[in-house]
């Protein structure tokens, strides 16, 4: 079985090229995330953080006695699926980490967030959006950013906000992680778009850390790179899944 999870502001849609080209050798699961589409949006701040996202991943996957999972995300997914496997080994064969969110330092980090959230709560999620995601210094084309807008519009402005600030600006930078990455064990697939350089630096650094991992780069790709380039991206993922013996 592989378990996707989707990135801020994404959904299990954003996965739908990756279940389609799987469909007939691997069980594909995917979610919404709290506070995401369908998934429910608690009104208390605090029940957005990092361990409840790996809490509702582990969820996901099934009870424990199932056999270990292949498991991945993009971006935040990416997150969340690297602290279930620090947290629970026993429960993950293998990791697919892609767009791995840009390194900051806890300052950086707490900063973006915090002024995230604020435009959010101040302005709306459109204004916001249109600054922080989707405008003229995202890089996105008219058609990306287009759909962007749409998925992000899509989910409550209060969780998305409470997300900004008691999950993503709290996620480890890559040198906090490194006294515990020698504890992962699963061979792991790192993914970036050539164009997403805060995502590529900081895989390269990740990938450098694990024990069993490699790091692939896909061309003319930004950060939600498995549907810049689905066809590219779904290649080496297979390419990864088929070398571990099969589902």
């Amino acid at each position: 079985m592989l378990v996707l999870a989707h990135g801020f502001a994404g959904s299990a849609r954003n996965f739908r090229p990756q279940v389609r080209a799987l469909r007939g050798s691997w069980r594909v699961r995917t979610y919404d995330a709290r506070g995401h589409a369908r998934s429910e949006a608690p009104a208390d701040p605090g029940a957005y953080d990092l361990p409840a996202m790996v809490g509702d991943l582990e969820r996901v996957m099934g009870p424990e006695q199932g056999e270990p999972a292949v498991v991945g995300g993009l971006s935040m997914g990416a997150a969340v699926a690297l602290q279930l496997a620090l947290a629970r080994p026993e429960r993950v064969r293998a990791l697919v980490l892609a767009a791995w969110p840009a390194d900051r330092d806890a300052a950086g980090a707490r900063a973006f967030g915090v002024t995230f959230a604020d435009a959010i709560d101040r302005e709306g999620l459109e204004a916001a959006g249109e600054t922080h995601v989707w405008g003229p210094r995202s890089g996105l084309d008219a058609a990306g950013a287009r759909l962007v807008r749409q998925g992000f519009l899509e989910h409550p402005p209060h969780a998305l906000s409470a997300i900004l600030r008691g999950v993503l600006a709290s996620l480890p930078s890559t040198a906090e992680l490194v006294a515990r990455l020698a504890e992962v064990r699963a061979p792991v697939l790192l993914i970036a778009g050539e164009e997403d350089a805060p995502a590529l630096e900081a895989s390269r650094a990740l990938a450098a850390g694990l024990p069993e991992a490699r790091c692939e780069v896909i061309p003319d790709a930004g950060h939600v790179v498995n549907l810049a380039r689905p066809g590219a991206f779904n290649a080496v993922l297979r390419e990864f899944l088929d070398g571990l013996g099969g589902p």
